[in-house]
This record gives structure tokens, C-alpha cells and sequence, in this order.
């Protein structure tokens, strides 16, 4: 089994890579990294700029780095319609993810899309820091997601 995992979220400069680099450190921990591929993109174009993409937001970053997690280099890239082919699970961070990647992709005739604390006791969306600058409440809502989709995939190969 190696699965192939995106995380998307509206920018790709705060709860996707946040995910992102959560996730792999679980999978690092459990020492099976090898069974995975693991990225994030965006639904929007807004923080790619003549096709760079801004880094991770600054307070992203340094929520990431106080639980010593480091995501350096990681820029911002639009979801594509090849990613549907390319990941096993897309993963929303929120309800608009979900309409804005069937857009996107053109559907989801496969049910590869999903929200990331679907997989958790608390279904819904992950916390948005964008508005509430909470991104302490993000990370416990993505470490939370990311620890109970890892438990999934771990018992259902």
C-alpha cells in the first residue's frame, strides 16, 4: 500500500501545508513514511503570483515551529485536474474546499474528496486562523484530523 494524499484548503498558505507537514511527521514517527505521498495545494490562484507561490503564511509557520515541525521551502501550487489521477484522497479543510475542488476536478467519480475532520469524533470543518488569527485552534483541529486519518489508513489498507 503507498497512499497518495493532498491536502486542500483555499490558499495553500495555512491549513494545507499545516496538514501537509503535520501528517508528515506522524508518518515519519511511525517510521512509514515510505507508504506515502503527501502534498497540499489551493482551490484559488490567490497567492501564486506569476507562478510562484507565496510561502507559508508567517503565523502558520510559526505555530508549526513551536511543535517543532518545519516547513521550509513549501510555496503555494493550484489543485489541478491531473491531481485527481495522481492522489488516492483529496482532503478539504472545509465545506467550500469541497465545492470549489469538484469544480475544479470536474467531480469526484471516484469519492476521493473528503473532509479531514470527518475522520475524527467531530466532523465539520477545520478552524479558518484567517479570520479568527486562532491558528492554535487550527493546529489542535488539523493534529487532530491528521492523527485520526492516519489510525484510518493504518487499519484500513
Amino acid at each position: 500500500m503507498k497512499a497518495r494524499i493532498m491536502f486542500v484548503c483555499h490558499g495553500n498558505i495555512c491549513r494545507s501545508p499545516m496538514a501537509e507537514f503535520i501528517f508528515k511527521r506522524l508518518v515519519a514517527e511511525r517510521g512509514v513514511e515510505h507508504l506515502f505521498k503527501i502534498a497540499s495545494s489551493a482551490t484559488s490562484t490567490e497567492e501564486i503570483w506569476n507562478g510562484i507561490g507565496n510561502p507559508v503564511y508567517p503565523p502558520a509557520r510559526a505555530e508549526l515551529e513551536r511543535h517543532g515541525i518545519d516547513c521550509a521551502g513549501k510555496r503555494a501550487v493550484q489543485l489541478t485536474r491531473a491531481d485527481y489521477a495522481q492522489y488516492d484522497l483529496l482532503i478539504a479543510m472545509d465545506e467550500r474546499n469541497i465545492r470549489n475542488m469538484h469544480h475544479i476536478l470536474g467531480g469526484d467519480p471516484e469519492h476521493k474528496i473528503s473532509k479531514l475532520m470527518d475522520y475524527t469524533d467531530r466532523p465539520g470543518d477545520v478552524a479558518d486562523p484567517w479570520y479568527s488569527d486562532r491558528f492554535d485552534v487550527t493546529y489542535r483541529d488539523i493534529s487532530e484530523g491528521c492523527h485520526a486519518l492516519l489510525a484510518h489508513l493504518l487499519t484500513n489498507p
